[in-house]
C-alpha cells in the first residue's frame, strides 16, 4: 500500500465496485419507506461503529471483536424505525431457505447471521396503517431477491422516505480504487443536520467530489465569508430519535474484526465531513464495515488500516452528498434539484 497510483472512483462508483458484493433495494411507494440489503458472495468479516445517540440495531453484539463469530452473511439497512428491524427476519429466513448460514449441531437448517440498522421515517406522510403486519419482512425478502451489481440511488431502498435537514434525503453510494485496493460506501441519509452549506447549494462534501458526481458546485465568495451555522436545528426540525444516518463501508482487503472496527470508526468521519451537525443525540448514526478478504494486507497493519479508513471517510462523505443529490421530491418534501437546479 505505497500509493504509487492516484485513487479514482471504481467503474460503477458504487459499493459494488468492491469485488464480491451485491446490493438490492425494495420500496413501498404508498408506505414511503424501503429496505436495502448488502449481500457478500461469501461470508464476510464485519464490524460496526455507532456514534449517534438514538441507534436502532440488530445482531451488533455479534460484531464485537471479543465475541466468537467471524463470518457474517448479509447486512440490512431499513426504514420503519423499530418496525424495520423485521426486514432482517425476512432476509434471514430467505438465506436459510437457500442453505446460506452456519451449520450448528443437529439443527435441520442453516443459521444466517444478518446484522441490521434502521432509520426513522414514520412521519413522512406515507401510509403506515399496517396494523399487526408491518411490511418490512416482505420488503427484506424483496430486496434480497433484487441484489445485483447495479442499483438505484436517491429515492430507493432504505433511503426512499429519508429526510436530510429541510430537503429530501436518500440512498447514496460511492467507491474508490487505488493500487488494487477497493473501498466503497453505501448510506441511507436521514440526518437532522444539513448536507449543504448555510443558504447555499454547495455540499459540505464538495472538497472530496470526483467530477460532477453531485453537481460540481464549489463555494464562492459568499460561502467563504459566511459563518457556519452551529444552531440546532441546522436545517430542519429536531425530533427526538426521529432521524439517523446508517451506512456501510467495505473493502477487498483482508481484515479481522478488530481491524474492521477501526476501519468503521475512521469512516464515521465521513458523516462529519458531509453533514453538520452529525452524531447528535437525535440521530442513531451507525456505520458497518465489511471485509471480503480478497486482498491481503501488504503493509504494516496499523499503517494499512489508517490508509483504508482515510479512503473510506472521504468515500462515505461523497456517498452522503450523492444520496441527497440523486433524491427526488416526495410529497411536500423538496429535493435538492427542485430547490437549487430549477
Amino acid at each position: 500500500m505505497n500509493g504509487r497510483q492516484a485513487p479514482v472512483p471504481g467503474p460503477r462508483n458504487l459499493i459494488t465496485d468492491v469485488t464480491g458484493l451485491r446490493v438490492g433495494n425494495a420500496e413501498d411507494r404508498g408506505l414511503r419507506s424501503g429496505v436495502t440489503v448488502l449481500l457478500p458472495d461469501q461470508p464476510a468479516v464485519m464490524a460496526v461503529d455507532q456514534r449517534g445517540g438514538a441507534p436502532g440495531t440488530r445482531e451488533t453484539d455479534s460484531l464485537d471483536p471479543v465475541n466468537f463469530l467471524t463470518d457474517f452473511h448479509a447486512l440490512v439497512l431499513s426504514g420503519g424505525s423499530v418496525f424495520g428491524l423485521a426486514a432482517a427476519d425476512g432476509v434471514t429466513a430467505a438465506l436459510s431457505a437457500a442453505g446460506i448460514g452456519i451449520e450448528i449441531g443437529k439443527a435441520p437448517m442453516t443459521v444466517p447471521v444478518v446484522p441490521s440498522a434502521i432509520l426513522f421515517d414514520l412521519g413522512n406522510g406515507g401510509d403506515k396503517a399496517w396494523g399487526l403486519e408491518p411490511p418490512y419482512r416482505r420488503l427484506g425478502i424483496e430486496a434480497l431477491r433484487a441484489v445485483g451489481l447495479d442499483f438505484a440511488l436517491g429515492n430507493a431502498g432504505a433511503g426512499f422516505g429519508a429526510i436530510c435537514g429541510r430537503l429530501k434525503g436518500g440512498l447514496g453510494s460511492a467507491s474508490v480504487v487505488v493500487d488494487g485496493i477497493e473501498v466503497g460506501a453505501l448510506v441511507a441519509v436521514n440526518a437532522v443536520g444539513s448536507a449543504l452549506m448555510p443558504d447555499s447549494p454547495v455540499f459540505w462534501a464538495h472538497p472530496f467530489e470526483w467530477g460532477d458526481e453531485f453537481g460540481g458546485r464549489k463555494p464562492g465568495r459568499a460561502e467563504a465569508v459566511r459563518p457556519p451555522d452551529y444552531d440546532l436545528p441546522a436545517d430542519g426540525k429536531v425530533v427526538m430519535g426521529g432521524h439517523t444516518t446508517i451506512a456501510i463501508v467495505a473493502t477487498n482487503v483482508s481484515l479481522d474484526k478488530a481491524q474492521a472496527r477501526r476501519f468503521a470508526m475512521q469512516a464515521q468521519d465521513g458523516l462529519a465531513r458531509a453533514l453538520r451537525p452529525a452524531h447528535t443525540p437525535f440521530d442513531g448514526d451507525t456505520v458497518f464495515a465489511v471485509s471480503t478478504g480478497r486482498r491481503p494486507l501488504d503493509a504494516p497493519p496499523a499503517l494499512a488500516i489508517a490508509r483504508l479508513g482515510h479512503l473510506a471517510a472521504d468515500c462515505l462523505a461523497r456517498a452522503v452528498a450523492r444520496g441527497v443529490y440523486e433524491a427526488t421530491s416526495l410529497g411536500d418534501l423538496p429535493s435538492y434539484r427542485d430547490t437549487w437546479e430549477k
